[in-house]
């Protein structure tokens, strides 16, 4: 198996976590410990991650903390579509999807993209994108 890599986000309440995710971003319930969900692997078109009751002190979902440390990438076809459902879905909007144009370093060029964000009802910041030049 490659080497992978993904995220576990730390949740204040796991089954209405699963329950946004999948109305927010099509995402789809592959696994669960316990009945509640205590944790639970999920997938948005292929690309899993994973969700988890938070266990203070050591594991605080971004509203206990107060602040959170990461932003998730969801590359997707259509980003103004995610964008929208994932607001109507109970996401609050951060910044609109509008075009971006990144400088980079040496011989790749410049990168343009469609890019927007929104925060999740669990803390966590989506950046919600479509890359316009080829990565």
């Amino acid at each position: 198996m490659p080497t992978q890599i993904s995220t576990m986000l730390a949740v204040s309440d796991p089954p209405a976590a699963i329950d946004f995710y999948k109305r927010a971003f099509g995402a789809e319930l592959l696994w669960q410990i316990g009945d509640p969900a205590g944790v639970a692997g999920m997938s948005i078109d292929g690309a899993r991650f994973f969700l988890a009751d938070e266990n203070p002190p050591s594991t605080r979902s971004p509203e206990r903390a107060g602040h959170t440390t990461i932003r998730i990438e969801l590359f997707v076809d259509d980003p103004h579509a995610v964008y929208e459902n994932a607001v109507a879905a109970g996401a609050h909007p951060r910044n609109p999807v509008t075009e971006h144009t990144h400088a980079t370093v040496g011989s790749t060029p410049a990168l343009r993209m469609l890019q927007g964000s929104v925060l999740d009802p669990f803390g966590h910041v989506w950046l919600i994108g479509k890359f316009l030049t080829v990565v």
